[in-house]
């Protein structure tokens, strides 16, 4: 079975969702089509990317996914502040976006298996008014139809590259920030399960978020390990930390976001207390 995916900040509300899957459909009847979101916060490649590499290895191999996200180019011959449609082809699936940071989102520290830019079709203004449908999906439907990569674009050395800020670590001390909230209203971070395992996992911890009111001093496995509207920390499929409402709703009337007034972009501090450090000896005192 062919698989196309898309990943668009396009919304629900109007004809351009369904005009690409129409157009999809008209040219390849068989096809899957799926649906990761379109409710991507407009021109944020970061979320785009997120959702895109929480997801991806869930497809098989030779599936399409079309990321429909600032896909407007810019075009800057000989600069190299120019945005160019193009593909990534990384671990036998293909990504294709305008290069406008999403990939270097995506991949991180990882390296793609192939680049390439869609060179042809910037001459024509005309395509510019609906980039999604006319610069990308084109392409994707070509790759659905059996063409060869090479056929359609033009090997290139490097992708940009994208300002996507990590969790870092200090001396008993990891900082880090909200990166994503879902529909749950549940804060997920940029703080991975590997870096505070790096501290070691019985370390006395406490776990900050907005203000020093609110903190958490025991990671979960599960949601329902605390009482229903208690806070919960867990680290979720994905390995990161997520900052959750047990059974809080939705993001609209309760859930992290709501009831703690967290959102995207706010810091998160967890504050380690290991033996014989100062603070576990005042503790005595």
């Amino acid at each position: 079975m062919r698989i196309i995916t898309l990943t668009t900040d396009m919304g629900l509300n109007d004809h351009y969702v369904a005009s690409l899957k129409g157009t999809i459909l008209r040219e390849v009847p068989e096809v899957q089509i799926v649906d990761i979101s379109h409710t991507v916060l407009p021109f944020d490649v970061s979320e785009a990317a997120y959702l895109l590499a929480s997801c991806y290895k869930d497809f098989p191999d030779g599936t399409v996914h079309v990321i429909g996200v600032d896909s407007e180019p810019i075009v800057n011959f000989g600069g190299s502040d120019g945005s160019f449609p193009s593909v990534l082809i990384f671990e036998k699936q293909y990504f294709i976006s305008n290069d406008n940071g999403f990939f270097g989102s995506f991949l991180k520290e990882n390296r793609a298996d192939s680049f390439w830019r869609i060179d042809n079709v910037l001459s024509n203004p005309k395509l510019f008014r609906f980039p999604t449908k006319n610069m990308l999906l084109p392409i994707g439907i070509q790759l659905l139809k059996g063409d060869s990569i090479d056929q359609l674009a033009s090997p290139f050395e490097d992708y940009k590259q994208a300002f996507t800020p990590t969790a870092i670590s200090e001396t008993n001390l990891i900082k880090g920030h909200v990166m994503h909230i879902d529909g749950f209203g549940n804060a997920i971070t940029n703080i991975h399960q590997t870096l505070f395992e790096r501290f070691g996992k019985d370390i006395p911890f406490i776990l900050y978020f907005k203000k020093k009111d609110y903190f958490i001093d025991i990671i979960s496995g599960a949601y329902n390990e605390v009482p229903q509207g208690e806070k919960v920390a867990i680290f979720n499929e994905n390995g990161y930390l997520e900052i959750a409402i047990n059974r809080g709703a939705n993001r609209s009337t309760g859930g992290a976001e709501q009831l703690f007034g967290l959102h995207r972009g706010d810091m998160i501090r967890i504050e380690f207390t290991p033996p014989g450090s100062r603070n576990t000896l005042d503790s005595f005192f």
